[in-house]
């Protein structure tokens, strides 16, 4: 019976990945579709990828595929090739190559088998993900930044549209996908004659959550095809104005594809104009947040004195220290709603 995961520690995969020479590939995929034996799937193409050298997520549900994964450029067509072949809903599925790549975002090859490819919460059984708004090109999407009778709506957690978005783009201000769709709806219902013009960062919650406003009876639903990625790579393609402005948040080690020059976001710790996120170097801790390089020279890379000062015990003392905190119970996350509890004199952080 072949192996069907990974059996070598992180660290030396690691390792492994950032002694390689060859360059690698970044890209993202997904494809809503029906997937009857989500199992079988899974493991088929984990033993057909696995040989090719791929690293990153990929998430299979009875109702599609959700993936970010990185790939050895010499392998990439065997891989497009295998993977449109794997399922006849794959053929020719838009594969986006991410917009900044140095190819080590990933160093082991995870495939999970889930409920859903991105978790909803919805469970009214008359919900059709399929029936999605109109896909918007690059050239669209630009025409209607500036139309009155458009509204843009930024799919996104409140920390990836805090360092980039749209030009007057509307934050659904939430920590979870689950929580933006019913917020959406409400927050929207003012503006059902309006255009809705829905987007993300690769466009799988946009074009879900366009099925939901459909479901409930919004007449003008759009998303951007291929969320910010492709609509990024197509306007420089063509040389049109970029009308998404910072950074584009992205989930892994680079936390962020430069879009344009502009600033958005401040440090959380001093204010000042930065949009870095990192992630809190206490093991303990590993809150996301928004430093500047004079705060993470400051604080060692960590969120707050405290976790400073925690990061300098002994390793043993430090774990003790892990093991006996509450997960549930932890000071700091990425939560909007418990924020850094920092206080910078005339700031709160």
């Amino acid at each position: 019976m072949p192996v069907l995961h990974n059996r070598v520690s992180n660290q030396a995969l690691k390792a492994r990945m950032l002694a390689e020479t060859e360059p690698r590939t970044t890209v993202s995929f997904y494809k809503y579709c029906r997937i009857d034996e989500p199992q079988a799937l899974r493991d088929v193409l984990y033993l057909a990828f696995t040989p090719l050298a791929v690293f990153g997520r990929i998430y299979i549900a009875g109702e599609g595929i959700n993936a970010q994964i990185s790939v050895p450029q010499s392998r990439f067509e065997q891989f497009r090739t295998t993977l449109y072949q794997a399922h006849p809903a794959f053929d020719g599925l838009r594969l986006n190559v991410a917009l900044e790549d140095d190819g080590k975002s990933f160093w082991v090859l995870r495939m999970k088998v889930r409920d859903r490819i991105v978790a909803d919460g919805i469970v009214d059984a008359t919900f059709d993900p399929s029936d999605v708004g109109g896909y918007l090109r690059a050239e669209e999407v630009n025409a209607l930044v500036d139309d009155p009778g458009a509204v843009f709506v930024d799919m996104r957690n409140h920390y990836e549209y805090e360092v980039g978005h749209f030009d007057n783009a509307l934050e659904v201000p939430s920590d979870t996908f689950r929580e933006q769709l019913p917020m959406a709806v409400e927050m929207l219902e003012t503006s059902r004659d309006k255009k809705i013009v829905m987007y993300c960062t690769g466009g799988i919650r946009c074009e879900k959550a366009s099925a939901y406003l459909r479901h409930h009876g919004f007449p003008h639903v759009y998303h951007v095809e291929g969320g910010i990625i492709e609509y990024t790579r197509r306007a420089r393609e063509l040389g049109l104005p970029v009308r998404f402005s910072g950074k584009n948040f992205v989930f892994d080690e680079r936390l962020g594809e430069r879009i344009t020059d502009d600033v958005l976001a401040h440090c959380h710790q001093c204010g000042a104009s930065c949009d870095t996120h990192t992630n809190c170097r206490n093991a303990g801790c590993h809150l996301l947040f928004i430093q500047c390089p004079a705060c993470a020279e400051k604080y060692q890379g960590c969120c707050s004195p405290e976790c400073a000062q925690e990061l300098d015990l002994p390793a043993d003392e430090q774990k003790a220290r892990r093991a006996g905190r509450e997960a549930e119970m932890k000071i700091f996350n990425k939560s909007r709603h418990r924020p850094l509890r920092m206080r910078i004199p005339g700031k709160e952080a």
